[in-house]
């Protein structure tokens, strides 16, 4: 389009639906966000509105719009990212029922029966992904068991950003590495029978949709989403890959000399590392994931920790809580701000904690839904701050428990989340990987990584690696360098976290049954003999 020169990347997260728009160098010159909305039932069930999620993605396009002037004329493209995995079925007439999400639960049994079966290693070798509850052929192989109206109903099976292409643009279609890592395999970046077969899913082959490379391949935007969107029909659109690997394409996890990783450290903690897909390293117990990146021949290495700041938000809360019952009332940003300091306080590798704070267990490097967190070696002589390095400390071992599953441990990190803006946390990150960290200074890396895919494939840059150059590479802070003696620290404390790692679960197992009996109604229990 003549005088077009800004870009948008859309990310249709699970907190927050956002709409960014970038110049053709990268530079970021607004962004627009809804909430997202999303209903969680009694049964495990987790679930979303399909034509509320379009809406707010619209109103959030409409309300980048209110921000840059001249937006519709001025944009060359868009590309869309969103929330992975999760189930959104779609009919002849629109949607079959609200989207399963990835944090459903329902198909838990299920995945226990196919990960039990003979043929799912096959499946792990060719997607290089751990079955779980999140993924869209464990959850539709649960629905074919239980609820197979749901699927006889639908016309294709589609993800979050595929459904938000569908209303974009008109297309039935998911992008390469959602299909590979779900259907398909890594290697080709196509649907794979042998996957298919060991879900069971044969006879629903006819759901999956056609694998589109959004670097490649764009739709024009349909007339009725220009009326919604306040766009111009016609405008180029992508198909993003899945926002975990959008983000981490964002945030640097390719590109410059040797081996480097990037690890989004929020909430929950996502550890990656690009690598050819020659030199994919499966590990013995079929956890993780090997995702595609829109580069030729490379993949990422991913294992996700269902916690990882959320263990600092629950030891701040214990202090604001203990504050608030003497009359003290504190802010979580007030406790925040004193990290720095308790951790200057303390001595490091004193304690072990292992940090499985989710009521869900731990998904990486290791599935275990009884998992829990703990500390090991407690002492008299210990207090707060102590129990706070610890916490700390955990995220760090974890980390490096997620990339020994991968291989060997990376020489570079690029670090992004909210444990990234705090100088004492990245400094164990880096001693704990025993590896220089970089920041980067992107502000919305997800939305970036999808604008990226549309920059390369309107033709602004010839291929990914230009892009990078000009997208990532300059926004990267010098490399901080890891301190000598917490490495050392560190490397003494892996050991001890390891070896108590392996030898809970019997202990998480007991603790379990044990609640189960506790919460029982009382007509359930064994009252014999009193």
């Amino acid at each position: 389009m003549p005088g077009a020169d800004i870009l948008i990347g859309i990310d249709a997260g699970t907190s927050v639906i956002k709409a960014v728009a970038f110049d053709l160098g990268g530079g970021q010159l607004a962004s627009a966000s809804v909430a997202n909305r999303y209903v969680s039932g009694r049964d495990g069930a987790v679930t979303q509105s399909l034509d509320q999620t379009w809406r707010d993605c619209a109103a959030a396009l409409r309300g980048l719009g209110e921000k840059v002037d001249g937006l519709a004329a001025r944009t060359a493209a868009l590309s869309v990212t969103a929330q992975g995995d999760g189930t959104w079925l779609v009919g002849r007439d629109g949607p079959v029922g609200d989207a399963w999400l990835w944090l459903d639960a329902r198909a838990a049994p299920t995945v226990r029966r196919l990960a039990a079966g003979p043929a799912n290693r096959a499946r792990f070798e060719a997607t290089g992904t751990g079955l779980n509850t999140c993924q869209q052929g464990a959850q539709m192989a649960h629905m074919d068991a239980h609820a197979p109206e749901l699927l006889d109903r639908a016309e294709v099976a589609l993800h979050c950003k595929d459904w938000l292409y569908l209303n974009l643009t008109g297309i039935r279609a998911t992008d390469p590495s959602e299909a590979s890592f779900t259907f398909g395999n890594f290697r080709d970046r196509q649907y794979d029978p042998t996957v298919i077969e060991a879900l069971g899913l044969g006879h629903r082959r006819a759901l999956l949709p056609e694998i589109v490379e959004g670097t490649r391949i764009t739709h024009p935007l349909t007339r009725i989403a220009a009326e919604q969107t306040g766009l111009l029909a016609g405008t180029p659109v992508s198909l993003g890959y899945v926002d975990m690997v959008m983000t981490a394409l964002g945030a640097g996890v390719y590109g410059g000399a040797g081996d480097v990783a990037c690890s989004t450290i929020g909430s929950t903690g996502v550890h990656l590392r690009a690598v050819a897909s020659r030199d994919v390293h499966l590990n013995d117990q079929g956890t993780g994931y090997v995702i595609c990146l829109p580069i030729p021949g490379i993949v990422t290495q991913v294992q996700t920790n269902m916690a990882a700041t959320l263990n600092l938000d629950w030891i701040l809360g214990v202090a604001a809580g203990i504050l608030s019952d003497v009359g003290q009332s504190v802010t979580h940003r007030d406790l925040v701000a004193h990290i720095e300091d308790w951790l200057a306080q303390s001595r490091p590798g004193q304690i072990v904690y292992h940090p499985y704070i989710s009521d869900a267990g731990e998904r990486g490097p290791f599935v275990n839904a009884d998992a829990r967190a703990g500390f090991i070696g407690l002492s008299a002589g210990h207090r707060y701050p102590d129990l706070l390095r610890a916490v700390a400390e955990g995220l760090g071992m974890a980390m490096r428990d997620c990339y020994a599953a991968m291989g060997p441990l990376p020489r570079e990190l690029r670090l992004t989340g909210g444990a990234a803006r705090s100088k004492g946390l990245r400094g164990i990150l880096s001693a704990a990987l025993d590896a220089p960290v970089r920041v980067s200074g992107r502000d919305e890396a997800g939305a970036a990584g999808a604008a990226m895919m549309a920059a390369v494939a309107i033709g602004a840059y010839p291929d990914m690696d230009a892009c990078i150059a000009e997208w990532v590479t300059p926004l990267l802070a010098a490399p901080e360098a890891p301190d000598p003696d917490l490495v050392a620290a560190y490397g003494r404390l892996f050991p001890a976290f390891s070896a108590a790692r392996q030898s809970l679960p019997p202990a998480w197992a007991a603790l379990a049954a044990a609640r189960a009996a506790g919460t029982a109604p009382k007509g359930d229990r064994d009252d014999q003999g009193q």
